[in-house]
């Protein structure tokens, strides 16, 4: 292979990790018994999930890169709490809180959110039950609040609009909370800008965009934005994008939109050339970063023949 562009020779492989023992997913140069952080599955939004595993050390690595929580909790000279009103399981973002509470030296409190029964529902119909459920989940994380010293807050944009919604608890994050960390569906510029400056404008809004068949993620790049949306970068050298065409998979320019081809090669994985259900636009990376950064991401509207529901995540 003569440099990263090859990996475009490799085929996209990424289906097979629905129904392949998670056994065969170990690299054998890990050596016999390899610490493994958990089996995190992707969100089974086109189809059955896919299933991957997080390697205990590659997951330190990977959090340690993104250092943004460690200078709000020294300048709040402090240990934070963190509320994480995230799926605790089979994906990936519950893991990453409790490794950021661990972080901010405080404790973490959790509400559990399932947001494939709210797929499920949205896909039936069902607009009211999953409105109903929603509310359920921030009725939840209110209480904790209300009674709790919350440092760092960790929801997804559909929930964060809900918490919005309600005076009392838009006081109680500006009140308390020193940062919010978003990640999982679209957050679209113009709510972005809102919640930055007229709902929580004292509170940092860290917004992250990632995959679990990735094994991780980006963080915004500090102080550039386009079009009123963050510049995610990604974990370069290890985690890389490239931008395509979905007609022709032909690379498209800077400032321009298409579908996000993203790789992970690491002695943990490789997962090469997969085509995300994503759009966004191609980013110049930072010097020394491989491949793309992008911006403004968002579904598309059909994966594979199945529409795409975001619903809570």
């Amino acid at each position: 292979m003569g440099g990263v562009a090859d990996l475009a020779r490799f085929p996209n492989v990424i289906e097979e990790f629905r129904s392949t023992p998670v056994e065969d997913l170990i690299p054998r140069g890990l050596g016999p018994r390899p610490k493994i952080a958990g089996i995190y599955e992707s969100s089974g939004t086109t189809g059955a999930p896919k299933r991957f595993v997080m390697f205990d050390e590659w997951l330190d690595t990977h959090l340690a890169w993104d250092d943004r929580l460690d200078g709000i909790v020294a300048a709040a000279g402090r240990p934070l709490n963190t509320l994480a009103v995230v799926p605790s399981g089979p994906h990936m973002f519950g893991e990453v809180t409790t490794r950021w509470a661990r972080r901010c030296g405080g404790v973490k409190f959790t509400v559990d959110l399932d947001p494939r029964w709210v797929k499920i529902l949205v896909s039936q119909g069902r607009a009211e039950d999953a409105d109903a459920y929603a509310e359920h989940i921030v009725d939840q994380a209110a209480h904790i609040l209300r009674t709790q010293d919350v440092g760092v807050l960790a929801t997804t944009p559909a929930l964060l609009e809900r918490f919005a919604r309600r005076t009392d608890l838009v006081d109680l994050i500006n009140a308390s909370v020193r940062a919010i960390v978003w990640s999982g569906a679209q957050m679209d510029a113009d709510t972005r800008e809102l919640l930055r400056t007229k709902v929580f404008p004292g509170v940092p809004l860290l917004g992250i965009y990632g995959s679990t068949t990735i094994l991780g993620g980006t963080k915004e790049r500090h102080g550039e934005e386009f079009d009123g949306n963050p510049i995610c970068d990604p974990f370069s050298p290890y985690i890389f994008f490239r931008v395509v065409d979905p007609e022709t998979g032909e690379e498209v320019g800077f400032g321009e939109r298409g579908q996000v081809v993203m790789s992970h090669v690491t002695k943990y994985a490789l997962l090469p050339n997969n085509l995300e259900r994503d759009m966004a636009t191609r980013i110049e990376p930072p010097k020394g970063v491989i491949g793309s950064s992008v911006a403004a991401v968002g579904p598309v509207a059909a994966f594979g023949g199945v529409a795409v529901i975001e619903g809570v995540y």
